[in-house]
């Protein structure tokens, strides 16, 4: 098993504002950049994080090696209900996938 870890040079994920999560995936180099684009698509993402894909958005910067992901928060950052006030836990769950199955 190849992970997303394994092969991306860094994961991380961060607070877009109140009502946006942001996951960044720093590739490193071109070979990692199209490996990564080619196994981890929008669909694979909502079904891991439990979104329906037509809300995530996802943004590729190759002059960079960078493929970014931008969803809803499950709810708005602060509220009573909050979990992830950073929204910094998403990276770990995204780093942990399989990107050979």
């Amino acid at each position: 098993m190849t992970t997303l870890a394994d092969v991306a040079y860094k994961v991380r994920s961060k607070n877009a504002g109140p009502f946006w999560v942001t996951i960044d995936i720093f590739c490193g180099d071109r070979s990692a950049f199209e490996q990564i684009r080619n196994a981890l698509t929008v669909a694979r993402l909502a079904t891991v994080l439990r979104q329906p894909a037509e809300a995530i958005r996802c943004f590729e910067i190759p002059e960079l090696n960078v493929i970014k992901y931008s969803l809803p928060r499950p709810c708005v950052q602060g509220s009573r209900f909050d979990r992830d006030m950073h929204g910094a836990q998403l990276a770990v769950l995204v780093a942990e996938l399989d990107i050979n199955g």
